[in-house]
């Protein structure tokens, strides 16, 4: 079974608006090192809209972009992806997959299947996948930003307190710092 491991960048004041992190080849490079270290990638629909609108693009050469972002876009091209939605069926993306029925048992399935890990990049998914207590694993790139502004992380709350063990933190050259924590059950 592998791991499900939620990332995603914030500000210093929790606002994961995707306008407001530092977007450098340094923050791309981070976050391609993560893909590769997952098996899978796992969004909600509007992140995955989000992202089907831009990326697809940049693999293809449409839009120009950096060595370090085109390497990304390269990669979640070939990466497969899946999709929680209740309203969205059709996913034409390369290699995309929709997650149907009981969240619980889907995501847990996907899990299953995906020895080299899930990696969620969705906040309301998390939100709602933390309920359930499948998240693994948290990899969070902290900006050196305050927003002032949502939404924010978790901002529809959890019903307790999530205790986690610090596995590393480690400073990127452009003021953010890259957070992984493994979640801790009792």
């Amino acid at each position: 079974m592998g791991l499900l491991t939620f990332s995603i960048n914030l500000t210093l004041d929790g606002c994961v608006d995707h306008e407001e992190g530092i977007a450098d080849d340094e923050t791309h490079a981070f976050f391609t090192r993560l893909m590769d270290e997952n098996g899978a990638m796992l969004w909600g629909r509007v992140t995955y809209e989000m992202m089907e609108g831009h990326w697809p693009a940049v693999a293809r050469g449409d839009v120009e972009a950096p060595p370090a972002i085109r390497e990304w876009a390269l990669k979640l091209e070939t990466k497969p992806k899946y999709v929680v939605s209740s309203t969205r069926t059709d996913f034409p993306w390369a290699d995309s997959h929709r997650i149907t029925g009981d969240l619980r048992s889907g995501v847990q399935k996907l899990k299953d299947a995906t020895p080299g890990g899930v990696l969620l990049g969705s906040g309301k998914l998390a939100s709602a996948l933390d309920r359930l207590d499948l998240i693994d694993e948290y990899r969070f790139l902290v900006h050196p930003r305050i927003a002032g502004h949502g939404p924010t992380l978790y901002q529809s709350g959890l019903p307790g307190t999530r205790r986690l063990a610090l596995v590393s933190a480690r400073p990127l050259g452009n003021g953010a710092v890259a957070m992984h924590y493994r979640c801790e059950r009792g």
